[in-house]
């Protein structure tokens, strides 16, 4: 009954907004449990572009804790990464160029650039086996899909262009969203996904030391308690957004006298949107007013019908 409710209730919103900017799927997640709140178009097979460098970071990450490896160690731009071809985000790294890891994971998410995640597979795939790096690496992008229960996801390469590719990769927004709380459970993703700027260093071939200022590829951030995550765009993916944003969590006396306290944070997922930034802030305004009466309900875990046009 709770569930057909909340979608008599909400539906003519949703197709409002959906409607609005035409997304071809999106889901609105609570990150603490993972409740779905709403979604359209959830299990779709999609190109998701840049959003891919969500795993690229977590495996890094993960690979860096497994290892005890210092962020700051330094790597080399490898000869592939000059493929990539230029993009309008991109810092402008070239082969033979070196940069720690600490600031190839803030190129690849902040300004989201394709080299940058391309030397980070390059440089952890060696470490992982005797095949070509990045086809190892993006092996381990795979299994912690498969470790998320991503059953409908395929990581083709660590930076997510899709035109470079025989067969495509994919994802759906369930599965991103599921790679989202992920990723936003660990503090060092989550800090960097949350700046507006930084300022990184990286030494040329030649020698030469330079500095350059990354500016987040994320419109959204900083509005409405939006501390992440990450866009992609391409032709095929269309506009691509995860956004994360959280409010101060609810604190209440228990009858036996303890004090619970209730985090809050909402993911949203939109994929294959003209026009994602506005469609995710309209998603995200939507989904705290789905949070309040879900939490008013008593945070029931019955799994809400999927919103569908």
């Amino acid at each position: 009954m709770l569930t057909r409710f909340f979608s008599l209730l909400l539906a003519p919103a949703l197709f409002s907004v959906a409607q609005a900017a035409d997304p071809l799927a999106f889901a609105i997640v609570d990150h603490t449990t993972g409740y779905v709140l709403e979604s359209v178009n959830p299990t779709k097979k999609l190109q998701i572009a840049s959003l891919t460098k969500i795993a690229t970071a977590m495996v890094v990450l993960d690979w860096a804790e497994s290892k005890k490896s210092d962020l700051g160690q330094q790597t080399t731009v490898p000869a592939s990464a000059a493929n990539l071809g230029g993009t309008a985000s991109g810092v402008g790294f070239q082969p033979g160029d070196r940069a720690s890891l600490r600031d190839l994971l803030y190129a690849a998410l902040v300004q989201s650039d394709n080299q940058a995640a391309e030397t980070m597979a390059d440089h952890v795939g060696r470490s992982l086996g005797t095949g070509a790096p990045v086809t190892e690496f993006v092996a381990q992008m795979n299994a912690l899909a498969g470790q998320l229960g991503m059953t409908q996801t395929r990581f083709l390469n660590p930076h997510g262009l899709d035109s470079l590719e025989r067969t495509l990769p994919y994802s759906t927004a369930s599965d991103v969203a599921k790679l989202t709380k992920y990723a936003m459970s660990n503090a060092a993703f989550r800090f960097q996904v949350s700046q507006k700027e930084r300022k990184i260093s990286f030494t040329s071939a030649a020698g030469e030391e330079s500095q350059y200022l990354l500016r987040n590829t994320n419109e959204l951030l900083g509005m409405a308690l939006i501390d992440g995550v990450k866009t992609g765009q391409s032709k095929r993916a269309g506009g691509c957004l995860v956004i994360s944003a959280a409010k101060p969590p609810i604190s209440q006396t228990q009858a036996d006298g303890k004090l619970l306290i209730t985090p809050r944070r909402l993911n949203v997922v939109v994929l294959g949107s003209s026009d994602r930034f506005r469609t995710a802030s309209g998603l995200l305004a939507r989904g705290w007013q789905l949070y309040d009466e879900w939490a008013a309900a008593g945070r029931p875990m019955a799994k809400a019908k999927n919103a569908s046009r």
